[in-house]
């Protein structure tokens, strides 16, 4: 029988790491990535100590708005989708709860399009 691709290489199952001097080698390499990528004299950038969903005072208003829509859209379609599973009474009011929202998600998206970005 013939085999359509050949034998993959024959590899060594032992990692490099795993040896007593591996705490050694793995600093040697963080020494050598920070000659490399972060000379002397520079500084590394700042990080951004911001919650993942905090709206905090220099939040741009493209970015919420963006946000604000993103939310909509997502809230809309779990209305819809959940609608689906309900008897006909309230289907309806989730049916109606979708509408309300995706006219809030309307309404975002035309300030969004009106908004005039800096620059």
């Amino acid at each position: 029988m013939i085999k359509p691709t050949p034998n993959p290489p024959e590899t060594d199952p032992t990692s490099p790491y795993e040896s007593l001097d591996s705490r050694k080698l793995h600093q040697a390499a963080d020494r050598a990535l920070d000659h490399y990528l972060c000379p002397p004299g520079s500084t590394p950038p700042p990080r951004s100590n911001r919650a993942m969903y905090a709206v905090t005072a220099d939040t741009k208003n493209e970015d919420l708005l963006a946000n604000a829509c993103e939310t909509l859209a997502s809230a809309k379609n779990i209305a819809n989708d959940f609608a689906s599973l309900m008897p006909t009474s309230q289907r309806r009011t989730l049916l109606g709860i979708a509408q309300l929202i995706m006219l809030g998600e309307l309404a975002v998206n035309r300030v969004l399009d009106n908004l005039e970005l800096p620059g």
